[in-house]
């Protein structure tokens, strides 16, 4: 039988999706105060993964992730969604809807984890109407998608990124212990 411990931190990132470069500039100085500083950029790449924000955002689409310097418990995956969520509020335009989309997650050791407000058969109830999910995997020396992965996160731009900060992630908790 095996012990319940408590978990190590993770290091949490947030997918921005917007039409509007400034804005997505705008939106991380909103999400440092809750995540901490941002450690990381990806570059900002045009987002082809799909038509289906589209109709809610227009056209131009851009991506771009960022990471935070501070670990923080993957407990806290649903609350900080819910803090992503009032932050797209403050930027929705009643008349045309949302500007912008963020999706938060963490990596661990062995996993990328997204939250959601969708509930499918691959996510786990989190709390406060949040899903979690494990996007990617790491195994083998590389993040590795499932059936379900969002395209986006599995274009090579994406998966660089994510191998750095997961590389990043494995030093910091190194001077943890």
């Amino acid at each position: 039988m095996g012990t319940a411990r408590e978990p190590k931190p993770a290091k949490y990132f947030v997918a921005l999706l917007s039409s509007d470069v400034d804005l997505l500039t705008a939106v991380e100085t909103d999400l440092s105060p809750i995540l901490s500083e941002i450690d990381a950029r990806s570059e900002v790449v045009p987002w082809i993964a799909s038509k289906f924000y589209e109709r809610e955002m227009g056209r131009g689409l851009l991506r771009r992730f960022v990471s935070f310097s501070v670990l923080q418990s993957p407990e806290n995956l649903a609350g900080i969604k819910l803090q992503t969520q009032r932050i797209e509020d403050n930027y929705r335009i009643v008349a045309a809807g949302r500007r912008v989309n963020l999706d938060p997650g963490y990596i661990d050791a062995f996993k990328l984890v997204l939250a959601s407000t969708k509930n499918a058969g691959q996510r786990i109830y989190l709390r406060s109407g949040i899903y979690g999910e494990a996007t990617l995997l790491y195994h083998d020396a590389a993040f590795h998608g499932l059936e379900y992965s969002y395209r986006d996160y599995l274009w090579p731009e994406s998966l660089a990124f994510f191998t750095q900060m997961r590389a990043q992630y494995l030093t910091q908790l190194r001077k943890l212990e």
